[in-house]
């Protein structure tokens, strides 16, 4: 019998991408989403549970109206910038919200769960790649609040027997292979999609934010990881789960990538030109971010099946010429 799985955010980027997996799997899932931030034409008709997880009455309808077998977590607010210039905001939505959801989980008998977690629980990291026993030191209000989820639902493992799963995973990017189903944010944050808005005429120049890293070419790097891998890792955490445990692993590719090689990417794939200017650096951003997924390779059986800049690119740019004023095109 299949399993009925309940997806908070799952209207939104990464959380619609795995709602969709999920369903072709033969799971039986269904999305709560505010819609805040999510966009209800990601997710297929029937499917949409709109409440807030800040809303007890919202919550207690969703577990009432049938019963899960597990929750799959994304809905959160993350953007580094805004949590700096509101950490209240997002201590209130993400910890307060979550909490929430884990007591509705706790009064209906649900206790597996997986988590979608950041790397930016790490900080700035001694070392890279960046293993799972890298010390969690955050240097942002947003990886402060995703770092106490963790703890929290480790103490959930531990004390009540939940069955956690907690994946960190590492700058999410491209889009669905099919083309409808693509990155969407507003206002939009990412480098990828603010790249390909730049191709698209969009933004008349694109600002590089820090050109004096301690990296090759001065600017931040990152691990890319597509977004329908994510997708795969939390089914393979799903399944993996067992009651009592937590189970953590890094996401990504183990491959980092500067913003001018990116940017490079960027003009190679969609054959444009990008036009940058300097800026200062964006506070809160750690120079260089890679993963170490060797854990995931191991426990889960998961590998990437897009390992270059220039595919994961591809896919994104795929979904932004079809849909260049994203859901709403």
């Amino acid at each position: 019998m299949s399993q009925n799985i309940l997806v908070t955010g799952g209207a939104g980027y990464i959380g619609s991408h795995t709602l969709r997996h999920l369903l072709a799997c033969g799971y039986n899932a269904w999305v709560f989403d505010s819609l805040e931030l999510g966009h209800a034409r990601a997710v297929p008709p029937g499917r949409l549970l709109r409440g807030d997880l800040l809303c007890r009455d919202d919550l207690e309808r969703v577990f009432t109206q049938r019963r899960y077998d597990a929750v799959i977590h994304f809905a959160a607010y993350s953007l580094v910038s805004e949590s700096l210039q509101q950490p209240q905001r997002y201590y209130h939505n993400n910890v307060i919200g979550s909490l929430q959801l884990f007591e509705a989980m706790q009064r209906h008998g649900v206790h597996r769960i997986v988590f979608s977690s950041t790397c930016a629980t790490y900080g700035i990291p001694e070392r890279v790649p960046i293993e799972e026993e890298t010390p969690q030191r955050p240097i942002n209000p947003y990886g402060n609040t995703k770092w106490i989820i963790e703890l929290a639902l480790r103490d959930w493992a531990r004390c009540q027997g939940w069955a956690v799963g907690i994946l960190r995973y590492f700058n999410a990017a491209g889009a669905s292979a099919s083309g409808d189903l693509g990155e969407d944010h507003r206002p939009e944050s990412h480098l990828i999609p603010l790249l390909l808005q730049q191709a698209l005429g969009q933004r008349p120049v694109f600002s590089i934010l820090g050109v004096d890293y301690p990296t090759a070419d001065g600017t931040c790097v990152r691990d890319y990881i597509h977004v329908e891998d994510l997708a795969e890792a939390h089914l393979r955490t799903l399944e993996r789960l067992r009651a009592g445990e937590a189970l953590i692993c890094n996401l990504g590719t183990g491959q980092g990538y500067s913003v001018l090689q990116v940017i490079a990417a960027v003009e190679s794939v969609t054959g444009r030109s990008i036009v940058t200017r300097e800026g200062p650096r964006r506070p809160g951003d750690p120079p260089v971010l890679v993963a170490d997924a060797r854990k995931a390779s191991k426990v889960l059986g998961w590998q990437p099946r897009y390992r270059s800049i220039e595919a994961i690119v591809e896919t994104a740019w795929n979904w932004h010429r079809r849909h260049p004023h994203g859901y709403a095109s």
